[in-house]
């Protein structure tokens, strides 16, 4: 066969697939397990969201999306150990409102937030309601307030960890209705609540299916939640907006992230299945029950929101003094 000809049909060949490279790779993706870090305990709602979307990534995807518990430091050390995995789509993060208010909290962070992890889609969002041990004598916002005030420093209100959504979601409190209340941070929302429900501490603002069970059995006393709107899963209970803190909104929500480098092609492959895992029946069955809202968008609106959740965050920490070090 004539060399030039041999080259050309070489060439012919070459380009012919060239086109179906990217389609093969993420055709093979993914092709073993792949790993969720969740930085927090087993049990709080940003491991249930991770469970729930891990759960339907693995029918869909055809491989294991395994559950990797890394709790400590409000999220830090989790949220590193994905920042530097390789970026081949085999990790993946499922982090809180938490992410955007690290930056703000702490002078240091041994990952760069805004660089070293890529935002997938947001899975959901989902507000907060203020409960109050039933010792104390108010049944409404406003009482709650005029107790608070008449008794500066005397109320102590829990969290699962300094930096958490209900952390902030109580200073928010403190500084739009001018109290004096101590935080006290626990390893988790769950020692935290069950130490409320005991009355070693007195008020929460913690989510709602965790909470609503004690609500309606008379353990605990639900005041308001932090939405602009009324639960569905609670429409008794107003908003902390309706009961006299005008403009208080607060909103947690959880989403998937993946390290920086990471092939478009696989980002675009796990927000395609994260709609379609949101999108089924009894997933948004359990978000609903949750008083959750299914998240979906794509990663660049994501990554829109994120950026604009670490600016409202500084300056409302930096207004409320807050740091942790």
């Amino acid at each position: 066969m004539n060399l030039h000809l041999r080259h050309a049909i070489i060439l012919l060949a070459l380009a012919a697939a060239l086109p179906a490279a990217p389609a093969l790779a993420q055709k093979d993706y993914p092709n073993r397990p792949v790993r969720m870090i969740v930085p927090f305990s087993p049990g709080g709602s940003n491991d249930i969201m991770g469970r729930l979307v891990a759960g339907k990534l693995t029918e869909s995807m055809g491989e294991q999306v395994v559950v990797d518990n890394r709790p400590g430091a409000s999220g830090i050390i989790g949220t590193d150990i994905a920042a530097k995995s390789a970026p081949d789509g085999y990790t993946v993060l499922v982090m809180s409102l938490t992410f955007a208010v690290n930056p703000s909290l702490r002078s240091k962070l041994p990952y760069d937030t805004e660089k070293d992890l890529i935002p997938v889609t947001l899975i959901a969002s989902a507000p907060l309601i203020l409960v109050v041990h039933p010792s104390l004598p108010t049944k409404t916002v406003k009482e709650f307030i005029d107790y608070a005030r008449a008794n500066p420093g005397k109320l102590n209100f829990g969290s699962g960890g300094p930096g958490s959504t209900p952390h902030l979601a109580g200073e928010m409190l403190k500084s739009m209705a001018g109290l004096q209340m101590a935080h006290i941070p626990y390893k988790g929302g769950g020692p935290a609540l069950a130490d409320l429900i005991g009355g070693q501490i007195q008020l929460m603002l913690e989510n709602i299916p965790s909470t609503l069970p004690f609500v309606k059995s008379g353990k605990l006393r639900g005041l308001a939640v932090t939405s602009k709107q009324r639960s569905p899963t609670a429409p008794d209970v107003p908003t902390l907006d309706e009961a006299g803190l005008k403009g208080f909104e607060l909103t947690g929500w959880n989403g998937l992230f993946v390290p920086r480098g990471t092939p478009r092609a696989i980002v675009n492959r796990l927000h395609a299945e994260t709609v379609k895992a949101l999108a089924a029946p009894d997933v948004k069955q359990r978000l609903a029950a949750m008083s959750a809202v299914g998240g979906g968008e794509p990663p660049a609106q994501f990554a829109a929101l994120v950026k604009a959740e670490i600016g409202k965050w500084a300056k409302i920490t930096k207004e409320a003094g807050l740091k942790v070090d």
